[in-house]
């Protein structure tokens, strides 16, 4: 374990993993995969908050396009 690791609180090790998650499955798989696992109340906003942060609105779009199914 580094020593990041170790200092980190609950939230911030919680958010870090999301991150992860999201950098290696993308955002759908990495929604998908929250909603089987979910067991604790988790603050959504603060990890869209540091997933989107200098992100355009457009940007997210245009992401979220990619990954439309029709």
């Amino acid at each position: 374990m580094t020593q990041t690791q170790v200092m980190m609180n609950d939230t911030e090790l919680r958010i870090s993993g999301i991150e992860a998650l999201y950098k290696a499955l993308g955002p759908t798989a990495t929604l998908r995969f929250l909603s089987l696992v979910q067991h604790e109340p988790t603050d959504y906003v603060e990890v869209s908050q540091r997933i989107y942060k200098d992100q355009t609105i457009d940007d997210i779009f245009e992401r979220a396009k990619q990954h439309w199914v029709e």
